[in-house]
């Protein structure tokens, strides 16, 4: 894998960094020593010890056996593999979250699910299936962390949109779902934050493309945050974040009112 220009800051990677480095230190031999005993690049070992890069399998049953650790390297590795897809932000998200501190305004609309500064803590549970508890509680910790951005004196003024099946799809439990509809409604009573629901009826729209995130600031200037499967996008290009806007507002107007979406969420409570 290519190493990248930003460190991973996983847990599980953050760990496996530190015991490389001080394995390797106290056999007192540099980077591209143990990379020559280990038959690999020094580059290579250089990039798992700063995080840009993450080890293989065979790398760590080579270091193991080098240093005979009975297993260490290959079990943080495999906590690295169970964790990664969940733990590990996609390339340009770090800077978007970032950024997001920094807004005045935040226009979101969610295909899929229910935007990440509005989760509750069970939904990101759930989201997480059958990871173990302690990763779980990081990944927790994490979310809750980034909400905090709500929570502050000057709180950003929040327009949020979904699609209506975001609300329908039971995420972990039926109980969780509707625990997480209520959130949104009691989060929708804040002056700050607009909330407002494409229903079903709406047929094809702008929105069936994919979630997003505007950004707007106080200079006037914009910045907008994609994801694909792997890999986030944050476009900070005048022209094209404005483009997101223009897909925003048209989504916005396949939406119901706000109250109206709140009495759509309000009957999905119900039907749960």
């Amino acid at each position: 894998m290519p190493a990248r220009s930003e460190p991973y800051d996983s847990p599980a990677i953050v760990t496996f960094a530190t015991e490389l480095a001080a394995w390797r230190s106290a056999a007192g031999l540099t980077k591209k020593e143990l990379a020559d005993r280990l038959g690999y690049a020094d580059s290579y070992v250089g990039q798992i010890e700063l995080r840009k890069n993450t080890p293989s399998e065979e790398f760590a049953q080579a270091l193991d056996t080098f240093f005979n650790t009975n297993g260490v390297f290959h079990r943080l590795w495999r906590r690295i593999k169970d964790s990664r897809h969940i733990l590990t932000p996609p390339p340009g998200y770090p800077q978007f979250a970032e950024r997001r501190e920094e807004a005045i305004c935040v226009k979101s609309y969610g295909a899929l699910l229910i935007n990440g500064l509005f989760q509750t803590k069970d939904y990101v549970r759930a989201i997480m299936g059958v990871m173990d508890a302690q990763t779980a509680e990081e990944y927790v910790a994490r979310r809750l962390e980034e909400q905090a951005i709500l929570a502050g004196d000057d709180p950003p003024q929040v327009f949020l949109t979904f699609d209506e099946f975001v609300l329908r799809r039971v995420i972990g439990s039926r109980e969780i779902q509707r625990a997480q509809l209520q959130a949104l409604l009691e989060v929708s009573e804040r002056p700050n934050i607009m909330l407002d629901v494409v229903p079903l009826s709406a047929g094809y729209y702008p929105g069936l493309a994919g979630s997003f995130t505007v950004l707007g600031f106080d200079d006037g200037s914009l910045a907008a945050y994609t994801e694909a499967p792997g890999a986030g996008m944050l476009i900070e290009q005048p022209v094209r974040a404005a483009e997101y806007v223009v897909r925003y507002d048209l989504i916005r107007g396949y939406a119901l009112p706000a109250e109206d979406s709140r009495t759509l969420i309000r009957a999905v409570m119900e039907e749960l």
